[in-house]
């Protein structure tokens, strides 16, 4: 059953309208008509299923039938904090860690990202972003969609890692030690019900040596993600994998 987000003030206890591109999609691809159900979330955790009553150019009129109790999020917030990579990486990261349940990305700054971002710049991606998380979010049955930042500098990064209770750092010179129990160690002691993480990875030539002892010194552990070297693209799909294994499969 297809899935649209809304905004809280277009779901009500009993309709939902919805409004813009979705109405298009709605009407000319899924060729939907009166009668027809769908999911929709206001991505606060109000989920229902929903039938269409009415449908015009401008707006899609639903009564609610049913709400869903169905979880799909992780028991633990996630933010991927994620170096800026080359090329459309970003678009690629955020589209399936969306997928494998990160609540936020945060794209900063790090000293060997290679791409810059000025203000028009960020904003213009940011939207894209935005709307590549939400088609995920949909795709992927997700009762919320992740948040997704502008870019950050290194420094605005650190003010941010004090709202965190779990901090984590891949780094690669922690893989080639053969380092393989500070991840294990640290998913085995979280608390769903207060904790928070957030991931750090850098961009394609890594965290430099300076930036790694900041984090250290900010409260970061620095994880070996297994005993191979990941690209940059790769890591934060191989965090989120292990979170939902230790928290939602073992349990």
């Amino acid at each position: 059953m297809q899935r649209y987000f809304v905004t809280p003030d277009q779901m009500t206890d009993s309709t939902v309208r919805i409004t813009g591109d979705d109405v298009k999609h709605i009407s000319k691809v899924m060729r939907m008509s009166p009668g027809d159900q769908v999911i929709c979330s206001d991505n606060q955790d109000r989920v229902a299923v929903c039938e269409i009553e009415e449908l015009n150019d401008s707006s899609v009129e639903l009564t609610i039938v049913e709400w869903s109790e169905f979880e799909t999020e992780l028991p633990i917030p996630v933010t991927i904090a994620q170096g800026l990579p080359k090329h459309d990486k970003l678009e690629m990261i955020v589209q399936k860690g969306t997928e494998l349940g990160a609540s936020k990305f945060l794209p900063f700054q790090a000293s060997r990202s290679i791409v810059k971002w000025d203000d028009k710049k960020s904003r213009k991606k940011t939207e894209r972003l935005l709307k590549i998380i939400k088609e995920a979010a949909e795709q992927s049955h997700r009762n919320r969609m992740p948040d997704c930042e502008e870019p950050v500098s290194f420094k605005q990064l650190l003010s941010v890692s004090e709202e965190y209770s779990i901090k984590v750092v891949a780094y690669e010179e922690e893989a080639k030690q053969d380092e393989r129990s500070n991840l294990a160690k640290l998913l085995t002691k979280i608390d769903p019900s207060v904790d928070r993480m957030l991931v750090v990875i850098g961009p394609e030539g890594g965290l430099t040596d300076e930036e790694v002892e900041r984090l250290q010194e900010a409260g970061f552990v620095t994880c070996g993600f297994g005993p191979r070297i990941l690209r940059t693209e790769t890591a934060p799909f191989y965090i989120l994998s292990a979170v939902s294994y230790q928290l939602e499969l073992l349990r």
